[in-house]
């Protein structure tokens, strides 16, 4: 088969967009290497955590003038032509979003939605924004020949909010980068934790720093029980606000902020880390929750939306994700028990086998050849 995605995550992001397109991409070729997967980029990237080999894995550009300063009309419509030239056999919207026009060919469509957060929390949004993803999203929907949500919360807000038949859609979990399932050096671990001037004992975060990720009660919580924190990721205006915090209340010797590490780096960060919190409102699925049990480190998150779906039944789980109190005292009590604090660890790591790459490219592989 020849298979198309819609890369611009691919080559332009590094938080999680970019993580479940690269895996994913990743996966299959390693797997299924008869394919060849055709990744459609409309700008020179930024992003070199996966590099095409020109066989199984084929970048494809635009090549006019017109086409190159309009990428984003590329990308959106003028793209189809460049399919069917290709022979595309099925073309995979990564994230949400689908070609205009696709559906007047004979290529087959998949579209990936993670969450509709922005629905759900409207406030989060500009309403420009909201209007915009909305529209690229129902027709995505529509049109498609199966949606794949990434979690069964995501799929009933596809039911609920898009008005998609629960037959087209396919719940297929996410996994994570190979790097957390591999050995490290334990020289190079503590070279990397040198570098970076990573404190012995200390909790971890990962992912974009904004509102929904709820990073302030965080380092409320820190604030009481005295631990260290180290904050993995980039952000906007909140995190502004975030900082402000930690320098209004003097917690910028407990409080280090990491952007820009490679995928090594923030391995070593997981497996290091005495606790990884993830007190975000809502996630479509929540890869670093993964990314942490693979890493044999105990995850407290919050009890709705599809954290339970990733963290399992030996995770903890916060009642109000704003609740200091809550958060501080479940963090004591991993730091005090280390009967549970053991438990969460193996349980945890059993668990997360059943987001393995074997799994999620046999799930794909069988979708693609319906």
């Amino acid at each position: 088969m020849k298979i198309g995605y819609d890369a611009k995550r691919i080559f332009h992001n590094t938080t999680g967009l970019g993580n479940y397109s690269r895996d994913l991409v990743q996966i299959l070729s390693r797997y299924y290497p008869k394919n060849q997967y055709f990744l459609y980029n409309p700008k020179p990237a930024k992003v070199d955590r996966l590099k095409p080999d020109g066989k199984t894995l084929v970048e494809i550009k635009p090549t006019s003038f017109l086409a190159k300063k309009m990428h984003f009309l590329w990308r959106s419509k003028w793209i189809v032509k460049q399919l069917v030239k290709d022979k595309i056999t099925v073309f995979h919207g990564l994230t949400g979003e689908l070609p205009y026009g696709i559906e007047k060919t004979d290529i087959k469509t998949i579209v990936t939605i993670h969450d509709l957060i922005f629905v759900r929390y409207p406030k989060l949004y500009k309403s420009l924004d909201r209007k915009i993803y909305l529209k690229k999203f129902k027709y995505a929907a529509q049109t498609a020949d199966i949606v794949i949500a990434i979690s069964e919360q995501t799929k009933r807000d596809i039911i609920d909010f898009l008005g998609v038949k629960s037959d087209k859609i396919k719940v297929i979990y996410q996994g994570c980068h190979p790097i957390f399932k591999e050995n490290i050096f334990q020289e190079l671990q503590n070279e990397i934790l040198k570098k970076h001037n990573i404190p012995k004992n200390f909790i971890l975060n990962v992912g974009a720093i904004n509102e929904r990720k709820n990073l302030l009660s965080l380092i409320k919580a820190i604030e009481k029980t005295g631990d260290s924190l180290v904050v993995v990721g980039n952000g906007t205006d909140y995190f502004q606000k975030v900082k402000d915090y930690v320098t209004q209340h003097n917690l910028n010797n407990k409080v280090r902020f990491l952007q820009n590490l490679t995928m090594q780096e923030i391995a070593v960060l997981y497996r290091k880390a005495n606790l990884f919190v993830y007190p975000s409102i809502f996630e479509g699925f929540g890869i670093p929750i993964i990314e942490a049990l693979y890493s044999k480190t105990p995850v407290i998150t919050t009890q709705g939306s599809c954290f339970p779906e990733a963290g399992g039944p030996d995770t903890l789980y916060l009642k109000d994700s704003y609740d200091i109190k809550e958060l501080q005292n479940k963090i004591e009590l991993i730091k005090n028990d280390s009967q549970l604090k053991n438990r969460m660890i193996k349980n945890g790591y059993n668990f997360v086998q059943k987001f393995n790459d074997e799994h999620i490219a046999k799930y794909f592989n069988s979708v693609y050849s319906i």
